[in-house]
């Protein structure tokens, strides 16, 4: 498990000391926003190698999220890179979320930035329900190139701080 996939699982486990480490750089807005997983984490599972799809799997209450983690220097991902290997593997995601009623999450951080590195997308997916309907409205949705294949531009997620103020009301 690398450092940042580390991160982000401590961060929505509402791990304190994670969290005042990260959000340093942070603005006040953006601290006040992480520190509200504190009161509502979420257990946080590694799920690498057994699920094959996600990263890690997120479940707290009624909701479930299965989190994909891309890390980057560069500002854009392209799918149709490394063979097709991530095209390959967003599809079968996409696929067994339409059938389970899961909202697939995308987060993407670039190295080495400074303040709220991290930003949240989903994919546009049919049959959600309920509050993951409700989420799946808001969040940003990977965008797909003329030829179908998927692209992440970091600029246009979410923020991770505005994300859990989000998942705070839900």
């Amino acid at each position: 498990m690398s450092a940042y996939e580390r991160e982000l699982r401590e961060i929505l486990a509402g791990n304190e000391e994670v969290i005042e480490k990260i959000t340093r750089s942070c603005s006040e807005e953006e601290k006040r926003k992480y520190k509200k997983i504190i009161e509502k984490p979420f257990i946080t599972v590694r799920a690498a190698g057994s699920l094959g799809i996600a990263d890690i799997v997120a479940i707290r209450g009624d909701i479930s999220l299965i989190i994909e983690i891309k890390v980057r220097k560069e500002r854009e991902i392209l799918f149709s890179h490394e063979g097709g290997r991530m095209q390959r593997k967003a599809k079968e995601m996409k696929r067994k979320c339409e059938i389970s009623k899961v909202l697939p999450i995308f987060a993407y951080r670039i190295k080495g930035l400074r303040g709220d590195a991290w930003r949240i997308f989903t994919m546009n997916i049919d049959g959600m329900e309920g509050k993951y309907e409700e989420l799946y409205r808001k969040l940003p949705k990977l965008e797909e190139s003329k030829g179908g294949n998927y692209i992440m531009r970091w600029e246009n997620g979410m923020k991770l701080s505005d994300f859990i103020d989000l998942l705070s009301y839900l």
